[in-house]
């Protein structure tokens, strides 16, 4: 089963999504799990995108390895940053343990092949952090909101397809309007980024104590509304750039926007749906992917890449390592299941074990 001790294997393998440039250990997170009596193999390679050269891993105690097999055939846990695809089914062992972003809420094929081989899935995305918070998920969030608005920003230019529209806009002119939906930690950095472009911003969401911060924290400056079927419809219909982040950790993505409230969108209008993981929380939204970012309904840009935060792929790996350390250093130091009884946050992240699923908004989401 899962291993106590200190000869523990952690396995780095490179992340295969189209355009992921992402890697779920630094040189420097590498060297404190070595000196906690911790085994890292990383895979040739596997941090080159973000910056991180094999020799500086090297350096740092990792044992290179030369493919992705060998990787998951000689590791105890596997670390990674997005959920296994399809060319990795094969690859997991019986009772291996993984921790990264699995979102099985949307991803019923990857619960399967988790469930068959009694993986031990730790998801990033339910681990939980002091009063309720999910430290893991936070600083994905937080990039994931802010590239909403540089992402939206450009799509809207007229030589992408987009309504020609400059959000900040100039004197004499309207700014741009974004419509943000839901204001957790990627819909309140989607706000930030939007006012700082000078753009015209309304923000929706069910909770009106996080309204009233919003509307604190801006001064006025900021349209909050409660989001119900009719504001939806008004806001929407007055978007030209519309970001989706509605989110419930771990369980899936509730539809908000409805097509017939894309319909009524001006043509060249950009949509970007940071929920997309989780499924999305707009009835027209699809993935797409860094290489086809883009689709188009109803004269309207959808934007969907589920792994965006590979756009700047060295400052997501640093805010994504950042928050994973504390956790992986203690399976590092004590062994899976040790670390898993000590760390009552960190057990919350268990979404798989023994062939059955462990996360309740996971579960509901799978019937």
């Amino acid at each position: 089963m899962y291993r106590y001790f200190h000869d523990m294997k952690i396995g780095v393998p490179k992340e295969i999504k189209i355009g992921e440039t992402r890697v779920s250990m630094t040189p420097s997170v590498c060297k404190r799990c070595v000196l906690l009596g911790a085994k890292v193999l990383v895979e040739k390679s596997a941090g080159l995108n973000a910056g991180f050269s094999d020799i500086e891993y090297k350096t740092n105690g990792a044992t290179l390895v030369a493919n992705a097999k060998e990787v998951w055939k000689s590791s105890d846990l596997i670390l990674k940053v997005k959920e296994p695809l399809a060319a990795e089914y094969d690859l997991m062992k019986e009772h291996q343990a993984l921790f990264t972003y699995l979102h099985l809420a949307a991803g019923p094929e990857l619960a399967k092949v988790l469930l068959k081989k009694k993986i031990l899935g730790i998801a990033y995305e339910t681990v939980e952090g002091i009063g309720g918070s999910y430290p893991i998920l936070k600083p994905m969030s937080q990039i994931a909101g802010r590239l909403s608005i540089q992402v939206g920003a450009y799509f809207l230019q007229s030589q992408h397809g987009g309504s020609g529209v400059l959000l900040g806009g100039i004197p004499g002119t309207l700014p741009g309007h974004v419509v943000i939906i839901g204001v957790g930690n990627s819909g309140a950095n989607a706000v930030q980024m939007a006012v700082g472009m000078g753009a015209r911003v309304t923000v929706l969401d069910t909770d009106a104590r996080k309204l009233e911060v919003i509307d604190s924290e801006y001064r006025g400056r900021v349209v909050t509304l409660m989001s119900n079927p009719a504001n939806l419809e008004h806001a929407i219909a007055d978007a030209d750039l519309l970001i989706g982040a509605v989110l419930i950790p771990g369980a899936k993505a509730p539809v908000v926007v409805k097509s017939s409230m894309v319909k009524h969108m001006r043509p060249g209008s950009v949509i970007v749906d940071i929920a997309i993981d989780q499924g999305g929380c707009i009835e027209t939204i699809r993935p797409t992917s860094h290489k086809k970012p883009v689709y188009t309904v109803h004269g309207v840009i959808h934007y969907a890449v589920p792994n965006m935060p590979a756009l700047v792929g060295r400052t997501s790996t640093q805010g994504l390592t950042q928050a994973t350390e504390p956790y992986v250093a203690l399976f590092a130091e004590n062994g899976i299941e040790r670390a898993l009884s000590a760390h009552k946050g960190l057990a919350q992240g268990v979404n798989t074990r023994d062939g059955k699923i462990t996360c309740e908004a996971v579960a509901h989401a799978l019937r």
